[in-house]
């Protein structure tokens, strides 16, 4: 599982060099193919973990008109939403060589 705490990836938009980024595989679309299932996981990976947490929390009421604000819920939101995005972290992960891929399509030759 990726430690998203320790992620380097920027919280805001930034260039990348097209050239440093489609090196490894000589294709710019088989490098953005990459990287965005890798986001995908990523995603995923934060979805089910904020999931748990906020669970943890949670408080359960019979009646809908009844609504809680309970606030280790909001701080646990709050740390998720400034977290760097999925398709950020599977960037920087691509470029610091820590994603591993291999085409299937090129062993079988």
């Amino acid at each position: 599982m990726t430690d998203l705490k320790s992620s380097k990836a920027p919280v805001s938009t930034i260039t990348i060099n097209k050239n440093e980024f489609d090196a490894k595989t000589g294709n710019i679309y088989e490098a953005i193919s990459i990287t965005a299932k890798r986001a995908i996981q990523i995603n995923s990976e934060i979805k089910k973990e904020l999931l748990e947490k906020l669970e943890e929390f949670a408080t359960y009421s019979d009646s809908l008109e009844e609504v809680f604000e309970n606030k280790e819920q909001i701080e646990v939101s709050k740390f998720y939403e400034k977290l760097p995005k999925p398709h950020a972290m599977a960037a920087e992960e691509w470029l610091n060589d820590k994603i591993y891929y291999r085409n299937t399509e090129k062993d079988v030759q």
